[in-house]
Parts: structure tokens; C-alpha cells; sequence
């Protein structure tokens, strides 16, 4: 038995000889093939520019402006400011007095006026109305032109309101007249202290103006 393990140990020694030199020569192989494979290079880094666009400045509008307005058409009628207004003289009968209301053209140019003037009582430093507005009476008349300085006329009858029941009435002091020129808006003021009726369910008119004639 010695002597064949004796002859044994050479075949063995041998074997791990071969073994070992495989091995160191696969460590060898493994070396070269880590150190052939070529390294990566780092990409390099692109660059963007940004440019940045400057906005032109808007360019700022000038205003224009609004045409001028148009001016009213000369119509040629009496307006309130081309006249000057007075309580003529009047007559007394059946319980009312008759008074023209002169209406003078104290401008420097030509007017014309036609139809009924607005008539009212006033009271109070306010110049509210008191009682209803005179009744029209009768027809509208004809034109009436007024050179400067000449004047028109129209009558007013002024009920004496005492006639009326006072409860039904209301009797109230009156500082005057308003007035209204026919076709116009703006009013004038005639003084003329007296008594009216506050009251619009009287029956019958306080007031009552016929139409614009010559004087």
C-alpha cells in the first residue's frame, strides 16, 4: 500500500501544478481585458444663450379732442332772457279782476312770440307754486313780433279767491307770478303780493290767461 500511494503523490503534484498555472493564467487574462476597455470621456457640457428680447416702448396716443358742441339754431322767438315782464292796470267785475301782463322785448334784436304764457301763483323764499297753473282760455293767436323796445300782452284774470269755501281753498299769502314764455323753459318772476288757494280741488280756476296780442 506504501508504494502505491508513493507513486500517487507525483500524479497529484503534478495535477496541482497544471491546476495552479490555469488559474494564474486566468487571473492574467481577466487583467487585460479590464484594462483594454477603454474608458468613457465625460460629454461636454452644451451651452445655451438665452437672448433676451427688448419689447419696443408703446407709443402713447395723444388724446384728441371732442369736437365742440353744436350751438343751439337761433328759432327768433322770445326767450326769457329778451324780455321784461309787468302787471298792466286791469278792470274789477263778477268777483275776479282782468290785468294784462306786459311782455316787453328789452333786447337788442328782433323776437317773436305766439300762444299762451305759463301762469302760477308763488309763495316762500323758495318760489314754490301754490295752487294749480292758469287755465288757457280761448284760442291761440296769431304771431306777435316784437322790434326792441316794443311789447306784446296777454290777459290774466285773477278770481278772488275769498269766493271759495276756505277749507276747500286753503287761502295762502302769494309773493307773485311765475311766468312762462310760450316754447320756452326758463321762467321769469313778476312781484304782485296777494292771496291764492293752495288748494288744486277748488272748483273752478284761481287764474285763467288767454293768448299773447299785441299791446
Amino acid at each position: 500500500m506504501d508504494m502505491k500511494l508513493s507513486r500517487l503523490f507525483p500524479v497529484v503534484a503534478a495535477s496541482a501544478g497544471v491546476l495552479a498555472l490555469s488559474a494564474c493564467g486566468g487571473g492574467g487574462t481577466t487583467n487585460a481585458a479590464s484594462s483594454s476597455t477603454p474608458s468613457t470621456s465625460a460629454s461636454p457640457t452644451a451651452t445655451t444663450t438665452v437672448t433676451t428680447a427688448t419689447s419696443s416702448p408703446t407709443p402713447t396716443s395723444t388724446p384728441v379732442a371732442p369736437p365742440p358742441a353744436a350751438q343751439p339754431a337761433d328759432s327768433g322767438l322770445c326767450r326769457s332772457g329778451d324780455v321784461k315782464l309787468s302787471l298792466g292796470q286791469g278792470d274789477s267785475g263778477a268777483g275776479s279782476t282782468y290785468r294784462p301782463l306786459l311782455i316787453t322785448n328789452s333786447s337788442s334784436k328782433p323776437c317773436t312770440i305766439q300762444g299762451f304764457p305759463g301762469v302760477s301763483y308763488v309763495a316762500g323764499a323758495d318760489g314754490h307754486q301754490v295752487g294749480k297753473d292758469a287755465f288757457r282760455d280761448g284760442t291761440k293767436g296769431n304771431a306777435v313780433k316784437l322790434n326792441p323796445g316794443q311789447a306784446a300782452a296777454a290777459d290774466i284774470q285773477f278770481v278772488n279767491v275769498r269766493n271759495f269755501d276756505p277749507g276747500t281753498c286753503q287761502p295762502t299769502p302769494v309773493k307773485g307770478l311765475r311766468i312762462y314764455l310760450p316754447q320756452e323753459t326758463a321762467s321769469n318772476f313778476v312781484p304782485d303780493d296777494g292771496t291764492g288757494c293752495a288748494s288744486t280741488k277748488i272748483p273752478g280756476n284761481q287764474l285763467a290767461v288767454k293768448t299773447v296780442h299785441p299791446a
